[in-house]
């Protein structure tokens, strides 16, 4: 009898089985966040998005919505248009100041820049097809630099709300014409409703004027404990079936 094939057969098994729960458990994984990216249609030019002022934008932000003092810069733009005319953030770039900054997302794509002590309202989106009772992560990137042309230290931080329920990121004192770095952070919230307004609102002082930075916005329903149990269970059946198979050719080799 061909054990060594019959182990094969099993461990084959026991990979499908594997790839299928993995499949499974990607496909239930979606974002539910529109335009996480701060993509623009066809623009090549940085703006304030926000209608602060009351400003009439260049162009519309996809999924996001906000009256604050607030701007999405591209990479390729590194003076953005808006109420008070132009502005640029210190960077070693565009402005020379001695940071690392780059003008551009930790991903090298678009990111929103939202003055943190002076015109400050939430940047918005409404979330639907949420499942009421169930847990989301949501994870972006931020960072805190100053706007050029102004010196002197500053702070940021974001307070993030989605529903009922707030975090708030630490909060970073940079110094004069500095910049943070791109930081990652995640939150766990769980939804009240199936359709849920999300919001970023910047903090920070004084007003020299710090801006906080924004980028990569993702979230994506996690799993229950018995969801998991269930997407894995055939792989652990697989499995079993796959040590009592190692076990009878371990017998028979013994007793031939």
């Amino acid at each position: 009898m061909d054990f060594g094939g019959t182990r094969r057969t099993g461990f084959a098994l026991l990979l499908l089985g594997v790839a299928a729960a993995w499949a499974q458990g990607a496909k239930a994984a979606t974002n539910v966040i529109t335009n996480g990216t701060f993509a623009v249609t066809g623009g090549t030019t940085s703006f304030q998005f926000g209608t602060y002022g009351p400003y009439t934008p260049t162009e519309t932000l996809a999924g996001w919505a906000s009256t604050g003092y607030n701007y999405v810069f591209l990479p390729t733009s590194t003076t953005a248009t808006g109420y008070y005319g132009s502005l640029s953030l210190w960077s070693s770039t565009s402005t020379g100041s001695p940071n690392t900054f780059n003008n551009a997302s930790p991903t090298g794509g678009n990111f929103i820049a939202a003055d943190s002590d002076y015109g400050t309202e939430p940047i918005t989106q409404t979330v639907s097809n949420l499942v009421k009772g169930d847990h989301y992560q949501l994870s972006f990137a931020w960072a805190g630099a100053q706007q050029s042309g102004y010196t002197g230290a500053t702070t940021d931080s974001w307070a993030v709300t989605l529903g009922r329920q707030t975090f708030n990121t630490s909060t970073i004192s940079l110094p004069s014409e500095g910049f943070s770095g791109w930081m990652n952070v995640t939150f766990n919230f769980t939804a009240s409703s199936t359709s849920e307004v999300l919001s970023f609102l910047a903090a920070g002082s004084p007003a020299i004027p710090p801006f906080a930075l924004l980028a990569n916005v993702r979230m994506f329903d996690i799993p229950e404990p018995g969801t998991w149990l269930i997407l894995v269970a055939p792989v652990l059946g697989l499995a079993g079936i796959a040590g009592r198979r190692r076990r009878v050719a371990a017998a028979a080799e013994q007793t031939a």
